[in-house]
Order: C-alpha cells, then structure tokens, then sequence
C-alpha cells in the first residue's frame, strides 16, 4: 500500500482490522471530522482518531431503558481508563512512548459528566454524540497518538496497522469486561436524574438539592472549569438541608430510593448567604450544574434543575435595543434611545438590567445571582442612587408581579437590602447549611443600621 498521506492510509486500513469484540465503524466515517490522521506539530507522533463499534448489548443484559444508556457508556468509558496504564495496547490512548505525551493524557483523563445540553467539546472522552449505545451496540470515536512511523508505505503501515488492531482489540475487551455493578450503577444515576428532572415542574420546584450532595469542585490541568472540575479531594462536607426551610423527599427510579433534600421553589426569590469563602458561589454553580446529568461518585448526582436557568453578571457591552424600562426611567449620558430600546456601550449596571429584563422576557425558570460577579448598584438602593435608578431590591418590595413564575436564587454577603426581600434564606457556615428567617435578619439589619448611625454620631456629633 503507497498512499499520499496518513490519513488516506487510515481510511483504506480501518476495514482490515478485525477484533473478536470490536470493529471500526466503518457506516459512520466522516473523513476530516472523526477520523483522521496526521502529525503532530513537531513531527514525532501521528496523532489519529476513528469511530469503532463494540458489540456488547446493554439493553438485553441489563433489562433497563435505553435513556439511561449514556450512564452505562460513561461507566464503561471509566473502566477503560483505569485500565489504560496497565495495557501497552492500550498506550496509544494517551501516547505511549511519543515525545511530550502529556500533550495527549487528556483523552483518559476521569470525567464524572454522564450529559449536558450546556458544555461542548471539551477533548475529554465522556458520553456524547459520538460515543453513545445504539440498537444492541456500543459505538465509541477513538483518539490517540502513536510515535511517529514515517511515511506511508508498505513497511510503515503494516506496523501502524499492528498497533491500531491492537488497540482496537484492547479497548474491545475491556469494554467487555467492564463489571456489569459499575454499570448498573452508572446507569441508575443516569436515570435518576433524568427522571427527576422531568417531574421538577409538577412538583412546583426548580432545584433539587439532595443530601449528601457535595459540590466543591478541584479542577486539574484538562479539567479546568466547574462545568467538567472533578469532586473536591480532602475535607469535604457534605450538603444537608435544614429542618427549618422545608427539607422535601422525592422518589429516584432508577435506585429505587427515596432521598430528602432542598427543593427551590418556583416564583420565590431564594437568598443564600454567609461570609467569604463558605461556598454560596459553589453552591449556585451547583444548581446550575444540575441542569446536567453526573456520574456516582461526582458529587452533583443529587442536584438536579431544570434547564434553562440564567446566570445574570455585571458586564460593559454594546447594547442594541435594549430594553432597561424595569430598572431605570432615563438613560446616562453618551447612550442612544430609550429606556424601552437603548443603544450604545452600557455600563455593568445597565448590561445586567439588559440581562435580567430580558431573561424575565423570555420568562426563563430561574434567574440566578452571584454578589461577586454582579453590579451591586442595580441590586440595593443607596444615598448616591439617581431617583430614575430602580434596584431589584425595590422592585421585590414593591410588586413581585414582575417577576411571573420565575425563580431569583442569589448568593450574597453584603446586599442586606436585598437579602431582606427573599422569601427563604439559607446561611452557610463553615461550610453547612443553616436556615434564618426573614423576620429575624431584618431585625439584625436594623441593629446594623443603628449600630452604624451611632458610630456616625460619635464620630462627628448627632446627626440632623
């Protein structure tokens, strides 16, 4: 065989490889995008990828339904990992042997996220559209990267083609072997988010929160954001609802168990509060992963939101017809329009007043809002405010109507004002969940603010 280039070679080897327990996925190749073969940057690895297809029928073994099946994939996906260091042919997966392999470590990296409709590729090798069960079949798209061969021709690519069949019968076989309690478990965990989810909206909540949850996330070199992060190592607490806030029970189908847990509701305003480092902002970055479905084991299993929530930030951008009617009566100088339709660069304040009245718009499940990330001059009222300036604090006091079935969850420290209009309050410390009522934080916001005149008042004399 003499071919121009590696990755014509790949596509006239992929049918010749044969394996008890795997094949190429020879209907489903898409030269270019799944499969493909060329050299690595600094010449001294061919990196490659191909779709294959184990035959290992989950359905019939099992006996669950098939949506749930992506659990079963990541659990497998997990096995073979594990597997990969102890395997030579399996080396390819992580570029035995090839200068600078690290640079490929990615694909084997653990990735407890079984599903998500919000995060796209990330390289890592989770359940996907291309790695997926379907009709008595287990189809993965393998990537790789072996040192490289040279150019390819007969002698070179009967050794490429040696090590591909290797690796194609490695990843068979463990598939194959993967233990049938892993799986079932993956699978369950699967199901059960999915199942819960579904009945969030008739059960007149947004947000589950289970206990036992653990959300903290420690992200690693190819697991950088909290969407992929991997469960927090070291000391750990686990969340606990507090009796005081309502704690509900809901029925997981595929475990076949009841669990308890925080139900937010929908159409309340939920504050979650606490001083610095006590993990509101990991817990709202929770919820919003529980649009998601994560593997046992990730911490988030048990949380789970419906989808479609909105996280509203502070942000300078260029608005173009914008509508900021709700939140300000005129606009600040150097800005086109209307408050109905304004136009031009807008300061934080009015680009998250753009945000959140358009998010009210489209009438989205839960608003959420994080005091770090936000322009605190749009959420509380203050002496230097501009009469035409109205913060959502006020808006909650004055008429909720506006907000429809829409769900606000916020995380603060320092908002007061606005802490005093949630319906519900969950304080966290050191790292637990306790609950307040409305009626006493309101009570310590006012022996703040007396606290506060009195030290005015001795600093420069009464106050007139």
């Amino acid at each position: 065989m003499h071919c121009r280039h590696w990755s014509e070679a790949l596509l006239k080897l992929l049918p010749e490889l044969k394996s008890s327990a795997a094949v190429p996925d020879i209907l489903h190749l898409r030269e270019g995008v799944n499969v493909y073969a060329v050299p690595s940057f600094d010449g001294r690895a061919l990196q490659f990828a191909f779709p294959i297809v184990v035959h290992r029928d989950l359905v019939s073994e099992f006996g669950y339904p098939p949506e749930g099946s992506d659990g079963a994939v990541g659990g497998m996906i997990a096995y073979i990992k594990s597997q990969a260091c102890d395997r030579k042919d399996l080396g390819a997966l992580y570029g035995r042997n090839v200068f600078g392999a690290e640079r490929y470590c990615d694909f084997i990296e653990p990735c407890t996220l079984l599903h998500s409709e919000r995060v796209g590729d990330t390289r890592l090798w989770r359940p996907d559209n291309h790695n997926y069960f379907l009709e008595g079949r287990v189809h993965f798209s393998l990537r790789g990267a072996i040192p490289w061969p040279g150019s390819p021709d007969n002698k070179h690519v009967g050794r490429v083609r040696e090590e591909l069949e290797g690796l194609v019968a490695a990843v068979g076989e463990e598939a194959m072997r993967a233990p049938e309690r892993v799986l079932r478990e993956w699978w369950k965990t699967s199901i059960d988010q999915k199942r819960l989810r579904a009945r969030l909206k008739e059960m007149k909540i947004v947000s589950f929160i289970g206990d036992g949850a653990m959300p903290a996330r420690q992200c690693t070199r190819y697991r950088c954001t909290d969407e992929i992060a991997g469960p927090k190592g070291g000391v750990h607490v686990p969340f606990l609802c507090p009796k005081e806030l309502g704690p509900c029970e809901v029925y997981l189908e595929g475990s076949n168990m009841t669990i308890s847990g925080l139900g937010i509701r929908a159409g309340e305003v939920f504050g979650i509060i606490g001083s610095n480092a006590e993990g509101k902002s990991t817990l709202l970055q929770a919820i919003i992963a529980g649009e998601d479905d994560h593997a046992p084991g990730d911490g988030r299993e048990r949380i789970v939101t419906v989808r479609g929530s909105f996280l509203a930030e502070a942000s300078s951008m260029e608005l173009r017809g914008s509508d900021v009617s709700l939140f300000f009566r005129s606009l600040p100088p150097g800005l086109e329009g209307t408050p109905v339709g304004v136009r031009g660069r807008g300061s934080a304040s009015l680009c998250m007043a753009a945000q959140l009245q358009d998010a009210l718009r489209r009438q989205v499940p839960v608003i959420l809002i994080d005091e770090d990330r936000a322009a605190a001059n749009l959420l509380v009222p203050s002496c230097t405010h501009a009469e035409d300036v109205t913060p959502l604090s006020t808006l909650l006091a004055n008429n909720r109507g506006f907000l429809g079935r829409t769900t606000i969850v916020f995380a603060a420290s320092a908002l007061d004002i606005l802490i005093a209009q949630a319906d519900r309050l969950m304080r966290l410390e050191g790292h637990r969940a306790f609950a307040i009522g409305r009626d006493e934080f309101r009570r310590s916001v006012c022996a703040c603010l007396r606290r506060t005149l009195e030290e005015l008042e001795g600093a420069g004399g009464p106050i007139k």
